[in-house]
């Protein structure tokens, strides 16, 4: 593969990690209510869906899935029925108020029970969203040369991911910084309230996009 391909590539899927969108709503809702390793196990899950999609794309399902106007209206709702899940039981605990409470146990046990969740969210997040599909069935065709095959798309799928590893890492670490200002109670309400807000919007967009 040309070295060029793999740079404009990676520009392409760098401005696609670093636009606002439901990854970046979930970190900063997991780093700051659940801390880092919450943060750390969204990213895992966000790169696990990657490799996901990259398998499903070079089998052909995912050619499948954008064909099938039903298949592709199931994983939609899919999708935009777990984010408007998330973003409710976000709205849920704002208004309940259950974050009040800010006891080092507490603290505590929130990481132990939200790493495997919080990975399960990340994955879930992007393997339900056809619109990363859409990507890299749109990116694959102008990017692999001729004869070139599964080693090559690999490849982007690689690249794809450490720049989600890196982006959202830095985010991480960056917002686990400010872990004493994040603990207010009156904060994590507020937090709570608009992460709800920006899932259920993201949902609702989900759902009305057309391929």
């Amino acid at each position: 593969m040309d070295v060029s391909q793999v740079i404009t590539f990676t520009l392409v899927a760098a401005l696609l990690v670093m636009s606002p969108g439901p990854n970046g709503a979930l970190i900063f809702k997991s780093v700051t209510t659940s801390g880092r390793a919450a943060g750390f196990a969204n990213v895992a899950g966000f790169v696990a869906a990657f490799y996901l999609h990259g398998a499903l794309s070079i089998l052909g399902i995912s050619v499948l899935l954008v064909q099938s106007a039903q298949l592709f209206f199931i994983v939609k709702i899919l999708g935009a029925a777990y984010l408007c899940w998330i973003g409710i039981n976000a709205l849920r605990a704002a208004w309940k108020g259950s974050a009040v409470t800010q006891s080092a146990q507490t603290v505590k046990a929130v990481k132990r029970q939200s790493s495997r969740h919080a990975f399960l969210e990340g994955f879930l997040t992007n393997a339900l969203n056809p619109k990363v599909s859409m990507f890299y069935l749109a990116a694959f065709p102008q990017f692999i040369p001729m004869g070139e095959g599964a080693s090559a798309a690999f490849l982007l799928v690689f690249v794809h991911s450490v720049i989600n590893l890196l982006w959202f890492s830095g985010m991480v670490i960056l917002l686990s910084r400010f872990m004493g200002f994040t603990r207010a109670g009156v904060f994590q309400r507020v937090l709570k309230a608009v992460t709800g807000v920006v899932f259920v919007t993201f949902g609702i967009k989900l759902a009305s996009f057309e391929a």
